[in-house]
């Protein structure tokens, strides 16, 4: 079982961070709910678009390290292995952010990975799988180049675009359930769920 993982919020929660940094500088009230799009909405609701993307350059830049996995996406990680499953993370990820500092999104993601996805200090992924891509359809056709049995991700316009493979099962990760998706479409709500889905195959077409 050959599996594709995409990687901010879907392997990265960042939820409870952008929270954090948001009422740290001022920008939202504790109140706001600690949800990403929470705070997203509360800015943009205000008419601070600029605040939010200089925002997220800092989260995925220099304080990248402060995120958190999903629960038991480590564990699902760790525990592939013996179920046959070959994970590879392709991700989207620009180099650096579209405003405020330069920092290198790419290497702070990868500093995560090198210190976040470890078992017993041990890397549970190898470095020839893991793939940052500059665009989005670059993203698409190294998951088309991948020949995944399927690929995870929580963005329905990368399942649903006509450039994903037809030969690769698309999983949406939603931990809030709350995504619309075509049928063809699978969805998980987390880990576990995504973890019985991988050991069981043909549970997908239920």
């Amino acid at each position: 079982m050959r599996i594709g993982l995409d990687f901010d919020n879907t392997i990265v929660s960042y939820d409870a961070l952008f929270h954090k940094v948001a009422v740290e500088q001022g920008h939202v009230p504790e109140s706001v709910a600690r949800r990403k799009v929470a705070v997203r909405d509360r800015l943009r609701a205000e008419g601070k678009e600029a605040v939010w993307i200089e925002l997220q350059g800092q989260v995925y830049g220099a304080r990248m390290m402060e995120a958190e996995p999903f629960p038991q996406a480590i564990e699902f990680l760790r525990e592939a292995e013996q179920y046959d499953i070959e994970a590879t993370i392709v991700s989207h990820k620009t180099r650096h952010p579209f405003s405020g500092p330069a920092y290198d999104l790419h290497r702070a993601a990868r500093e995560w990975i090198a210190a976040r996805l470890v078992d017993d200090g041990k890397p549970v992924l190898p470095e020839g799988r893991i793939f940052f891509e500059l665009s989005r359809d670059r993203k698409l056709g190294r998951i088309a180049a991948g020949k995944f049995d399927m690929f995870v991700d929580d963005l329905p316009e990368i399942l649903t675009h006509p450039a994903f493979p037809d030969n690769t099962l698309p999983v949406l990760f939603d931990p809030t359930g709350r995504e619309a998706v075509p049928a063809h479409v699978k969805r998980v709500e987390s880990w576990a769920a995504l973890a019985e889905l991988a050991r069981n195959p043909s549970c997908a077409a239920t």
